[in-house]
């Protein structure tokens, strides 16, 4: 009996290890955003009396509250990057959506105070490259919208610069020909004084 025992041992242990599942992790990026959420949290990470990050109140998303601050102070130590921009893209395709028109907050069915385990159930979307957040879109349209604003400030302030150097110009170049007609003038003068004086000698000689 006992080497029986033993054989079904070995083989229940063998048949355990080689069939244990392997344990999913989930994704870099979620992970170290709900440390984000959980450290800053106790941390209670203020800036300038104003919180940077946390939780929403019902656990089930969070919110940026300062972004500016969350860019220079909290991507950079968890990401290596500071870029707001491209944390929304990153949220985008994993499938949070920005739930508030007025402030940055974003939810996931899956991405709850208390539930990390729900992590590994997170998963990439497959987006086009077309794909791309409305509200980021806006964003960028509001870019594009100021930069046509800014080019075209741009341009009627150089149309008024050079209206002005034509006016000046023209100025100058009236004045020019006012001292041309007086040069004209004065050479007349010297020609006609020349040529009287000329005549006095013939006349006495005669």
């Amino acid at each position: 009996m006992a080497p029986r025992t033993g054989a079904l041992l070995k083989r229940g242990m063998s048949l355990k290890l080689g069939q244990s599942p392997r344990y999913k992790c989930p994704p870099p990026f979620l992970s170290k955003t709900y440390d984000i959420l959980e450290k800053e949290d106790e941390e209670e990470a203020i800036a300038n009396g104003q919180r940077i990050v946390s939780w929403n109140s019902e656990g089930n998303g969070f919110v940026v509250w300062n972004p500016a601050e969350f860019s220079e102070v909290i991507l950079p130590r968890y990401f290596k990057h500071n870029n707001f921009s491209s944390f929304i893209r990153q949220l985008n395709t994993y499938g949070f959506k920005k739930t508030a028109s007025k402030r940055w907050e974003f939810q996931h069915e899956k991405f709850q105070r208390g539930y990390r385990h729900l992590l590994v159930e997170i998963t990439r979307k497959k987006c086009e490259p077309s794909a791309f957040p409305a509200y980021l879109k806006a964003s960028e349209g509001n870019k594009s919208t100021t930069l046509e604003a800014n080019a075209r400030l741009l341009l009627m302030e150089e149309n008024k610069n050079l209206r002005r150097e034509r006016l000046e110009l023209q100025m100058q170049l009236a004045h020019f020909k006012t001292l041309e007609i007086k040069l004209l003038e004065c050479l007349s003068q010297c020609i006609s004084c020349h040529g009287h004086q000329s005549k006095v000698p013939r006349l006495f000689y005669k």
